[in-house]
């Protein structure tokens, strides 16, 4: 038994080095987007509430500053001009933190336990606050990052005119 628990640690440490060496990909001065300290909850009222008054949806991007994949998913999104600017004109985005210092929990399970997809994943909410779509990021990756094609994809498929009944039947 012993045997089996000494092979487990050594296990987990060589994870861990190995989770700590990719970790250790060094990344864009947008290292600090995630506040463990920051209020989620009135953040989010704050975003809903300017969501509704610029006609738009919000972004939830759940993740942490540990996370590489949420910063490289900032990184595309905010460094390709396209996705900004698609990004910027359809949505309020927010940083919600998820690391050992706040998890959210309370948050998160009211939103459905969105962390079961793992980090980044995002939420959208409609402009009433309403949660309408739950993304796992996965469906977003390509190689070493993710796939601009198809996060414009998921950002066109949950904008304000894709789910205004007005819009779609106009599109018909």
């Amino acid at each position: 038994m012993k045997k089996i628990i000494f092979i487990a640690a050594l296990l987990v440490i060589g994870i861990g080095a190995k989770a700590q060496n990719a970790v250790a990909i060094k990344p864009t001065d947008t290292a600090k987007l995630y506040n463990p300290a920051a209020d989620a909850k009135t953040e989010i009222a704050d975003a809903v509430k300017k969501a509704s008054a610029e006609h738009k949806n919000v972004l939830l991007q759940i993740g942490g500053n540990w996370c590489i994949w949420c910063i490289r998913f900032n990184d595309l999104v905010t460094k390709d001009p396209d996705l900004n600017k698609y990004l910027r004109d359809n949505f309020v985005v927010l940083h919600v933190n998820y690391s050992k210092e706040n998890t959210n929990e309370k948050l998160l399970a009211e939103l459905g336990y969105p962390q079961r997809f793992g980090f980044p994943v995002f939420i959208v909410l409609d402009d009433k606050g309403n949660r309408i779509h739950t993304q796992n990021s996965g469906y977003l990756e390509e190689g070493k990052g993710h796939s601009k094609d198809k996060v414009m994809e998921f950002f066109k498929d949950w904008s304000p005119a894709a789910i205004d009944p007005k819009s779609y039947q106009a599109s018909k």
